[in-house]
């Protein structure tokens, strides 16, 4: 926790223990949680907790650059506190997102046709690996 506590403080952000703890959160996996999923599992914890908290505390992370929103259902927004370049891949059986590492020379790029770039978000949807492997 300690370390997180740096980190939050090094990219500007007061480390308050929600804050901590909605980040080590974030951070513990790959599974690119909805606010839903962040609340449920941390008001178990900490009962004072609120959506609008985690949602502000969210906005700051975007805001600070060390989480990305992604989008890849319209009525559903993840977050990742990956910033490396990589895409997404949703399963359609069981809705987990993973990360996915792939070569496309315009992601890398800063700018295409003389278009600046400042985000990338690149999402595949299919049946991930261990869906492919429940039905054989």
């Amino acid at each position: 926790m300690e370390y997180l506590k740096e980190y939050l403080i090094n990219e500007g952000i007061h480390p308050s223990y929600q804050r901590l703890r909605i980040f080590e959160y974030l951070d513990r996996g790959e599974f690119h949680p909805t606010v839903d999923m962040i609340y449920n599992e941390l008001a178990k914890e900490i009962p004072t907790l609120s959506k609008t908290t985690i949602y502000n505390t969210l906005n700051l992370f975007k805001k600070n650059g060390i989480v990305t929103r992604l989008t890849i259902e319209a009525n559903e927004v993840r977050y990742d506190t990956n910033m490396q370049l990589h895409a997404h891949f949703k399963c359609d059986d069981c809705g987990m997102v993973y990360d996915i590492q792939v070569e496309i020379p315009y992601l890398t790029s800063l700018t295409v046709d003389g278009h600046r770039i400042c985000e990338r978000h690149l999402y595949l949807k299919g049946t991930c690996k261990n869906c492919l492997k429940e039905t054989r």
